[in-house]
């Protein structure tokens, strides 16, 4: 498997690293942080009455792990490679999940920036950006989506936010940025439940930071006439949540807004990424009942 050179350690630099693989020959993507092993799965046991798109379970470094087919996934028809084949083990959202692929072509570090978001007519498909690499089109996937869509309840689902507290929260000026509809809606909803009425919805990094910028060249200090809190996503194309945080505690005056870090990547291996760049706060996102007391507690209200 081929790799450039070095590996992305710094937090905040605007790079991403991404394994690069096939499935029915379609060339994809997913971030090499989600990925904790490349293995040739020898033993996948069936699951009876499992959801199509589950070849079975197997047993990996003493853990159970599902095994999704990508092929089902992707193309609607079953694949032959599962056992034996290749497999990506990937842990997101705090569970652990098998990906069986055709074949891996290597690891490529670019900038989020050359990561552009699908256009209207896919913004609804399982690709979250896409990547024109050397000529080559790779489509970088939501699997996120693609387990929820198979388990809705590993991640963030309205059940979750039935015990929000709910008080008068109309005050707090909160700017949201996440490259997801589904996950925009569900903040909206939830927060909107709380009490809060001044959101400010961003679709990636870069709409954000472009937003915070215009108030600070208009405001200076006073910024926070507009604003109180930053909450960020952490894979976005253009600008990515580290960057976007370390821009912001980087600045001489956007400086003292408090930013949460809300991404499927907060996990205790990943967690110092965040505190790297100045992040006020970090959170998973399937727990999104417990956001609204985290900004409770970080704004003092």
């Amino acid at each position: 498997m081929e790799k450039k050179e070095g590996i992305l350690l710094e937090s905040g630099t605007g790079e991403v690293e991404i394994l690069h693989f096939t499935v029915a020959d379609v060339h994809y993507a997913i971030n090499v942080v989600k990925v904790k092993e490349l293995l040739q799965i020898e033993n996948v046991s069936k699951i009876p009455n499992a959801h199509p798109a589950i070849s079975g379970i197997s047993l990996i470094r003493g853990e159970m792990i599902s095994i999704v087919d990508l092929t089902y996934v992707l193309e609607g028809r079953k694949s032959e490679k599962v056992q034996n084949g290749m497999t990506l083990v990937c842990e997101f959202n705090k569970i652990k999940v098998g990906f069986a692929i055709d074949q891996v072509l290597g690891i490529h570090r670019i900038g989020w920036n050359q990561i552009f978001k699908p256009d209207d007519l896919t913004a609804n498909s399982l690709v979250i950006g896409n990547i024109n690499l050397n000529e080559q089109i790779i489509m970088l996937l939501d699997f996120e989506k693609i387990v929820m869509d198979i388990n809705p309840t590993t991640g963030i689902n309205a059940d979750r936010i039935k015990d929000v507290v709910v008080k008068d929260r109309s005050h707090i000026k909160v700017a949201l940025a996440d490259d997801s509809p589904m996950i925009r809606k569900v903040l909206l909803d939830t927060l909107t439940k709380s009490g809060f009425t001044k959101l400010k919805f961003f679709d990636d990094g870069m709409q954000a930071y472009d937003y915070l910028m215009m108030l600070v060249d208009k405001k200076g200090e006073r910024f926070t006439e507009d604003v109180d809190l930053l909450i960020t996503d952490i894979e976005m194309p253009q600008l990515d949540g580290h960057a976007l945080t370390r821009r912001i505690k980087e600045h001489k005056i956007l400086k003292t807004l408090p930013v949460i870090i809300f991404s499927s990547l907060i996990t205790s291996d990943l967690m110092h990424k965040g505190d790297a760049v100045g992040a006020d706060a970090q959170m998973s996102k399937p727990e999104i009942e417990n956001l609204v007391r985290l900004i409770d507690k970080i704004l003092n209200i």
